[in-house]
């Protein structure tokens, strides 16, 4: 592959990360402003339907993405240190972290959405208990996971991996021939983003709308270890045919995404008619997940190819942005929920707020990556120790 790769890593992958966690940003600001009901529990008094697009257009691709690579990463690393050192390495990038910063992003963000609680209900900053927000119905129990249900799930998927790897000898090699044939032969066929559509259309006709939302438990969800499991799966039986599918997606990353354009437009239209009446139309449910799911495949598929086309180096810029993504990933919310309150009563429409909300919190999480994190324990955590290191230049016949 005409790829350019630094001790092991595909800089393209790396590249399509970090604009799927700068993505988030952008979703979260989104959903202040939905004219339909929001999963959170706040939101401003301007709304427009741009939000709810935005909202439904990445939500189809972005964590599907991010689990498609992590499974790769993760049978690259088992390729080339085992599983152990695979889990000790996830373990110190992602459950460590994890434990540390939880409770200070649990703190901030409880504070704001009472901040928000008393906004929406009074117009002024304030504190009030009593607009604290009621757990929904089913949803979790004690503390939620908050925004960090990716690394979390992560972390548990790189375990059953690693059990897996421990108890896999003893399941017969053709059987696991079998299995992995089939998830790579999916994977390889355009028809095939139907059938790995359907175990998702079956758990996500079970949410509103057909569309699944993370419940933010601590005990793992059954229904969300098949979603995102799935995808994880898939990246890493990828891995393992890495050198036929990589360049495939690369050739074909238009075919994918065109593709994916028109389930996405099947959805569009099932949720318009949901939207316009939702008490009749439960039915729809199911129809609704199952293309959602075709166009997670299909645009998951052609963004890996996009970025192994276009963007297969890294520069200083790339590089920069793809080390303060882990950074930007953990406080975004903190962000996009703090500049919310200050924008809640300022005079403007919807989508200026938004892109006022979009830019402050992007700067902001920049800013405090530099200066705060950077060059700091805190950057050797989030991205190991040779994160410093200048962006390698590709050579004229690698460019």
């Amino acid at each position: 592959m005409n790829q350019q790769v630094d001790n092991g890593r595909l800089h393209a992958l790396d590249n399509l990360r970090a604009v799927m966690m700068w993505l988030g940003i952008v979703l979260h600001v989104a959903l202040n402003h939905l004219t339909q009901d929001s999963p959170m529990p706040w939101r401003d008094p301007a709304s427009s339907p741009v939000a709810n697009l935005l909202m439904i257009f990445i939500h189809s691709f972005r964590m599907p993405v991010f689990f498609i690579l992590a499974g790769f990463l993760a049978a690259m690393m088992v390729e080339k240190y085992g599983y152990q050192t695979m889990l000790r390495k996830r373990a110190r990038r992602i459950a460590l972290p994890f434990a540390l910063f939880w409770p200070f992003l649990f703190a901030g963000m409880v504070f704001l959405i009472l901040v928000f609680g008393h906004l929406m209900a009074n117009g002024t900053l304030g504190i009030d208990l009593k607009y604290a927000p009621k757990p929904p119905a089913g949803g979790t129990k004690g503390p939620p996971t908050m925004h960090m249900w990716f690394i979390y799930y992560l972390m548990w998927f790189c375990m059953l991996a690693a059990a897996f790897g421990a108890v896999g000898r003893f399941i017969p090699v053709g059987v696991r021939a079998a299995v992995a044939k089939t998830i790579r032969t999916l994977a390889a066929k355009g028809w095939g983003a139907l059938v790995l559509a359907i175990p998702l259309a079956i758990v996500g006709a079970q949410y509103k709308a057909g569309m699944l939302s993370p419940n933010g438990s601590f005990i793992p969800n059954f229904n969300e270890t098949v979603h995102s499991g799935l995808f994880f799966l898939a990246g890493w039986m990828i891995y393992g045919v890495r050198d036929t599918l990589l360049p495939m997606y690369k050739a074909d990353w238009i075919k994918y995404l065109v593709a994916g354009t028109v389930p996405f437009l099947i959805c569009c239209k099932l949720f318009a008619l949901y939207a316009a009446s939702p008490a009749t139309t439960a039915d729809l449910f199911p129809w609704i997940a199952f293309f959602y799911a075709v166009t997670s495949w299909l645009w998951s598929f052609g963004l890996i190819g996009l970025f192994l086309r276009f963007l297969p180096h890294q520069n200083r810029v790339l590089r920069y942005i793809s080390d303060s993504s882990y950074w930007v990933f953990l406080v975004h919310m903190l962000g996009t929920m703090g500049f919310g309150v200050l924008l809640f009563n300022a005079p403007l429409g919807a989508l200026t707020k938004m892109g006022l909300n979009i830019a402050l919190t992007t700067m902001a999480c920049l800013l405090s990556y530099h200066f705060l994190v950077r060059r700091t324990w805190i950057g050797t955590l989030l991205n190991g120790k040779k994160h410093l290191r200048p962006a390698p230049v590709p050579d004229a016949a690698t460019a």
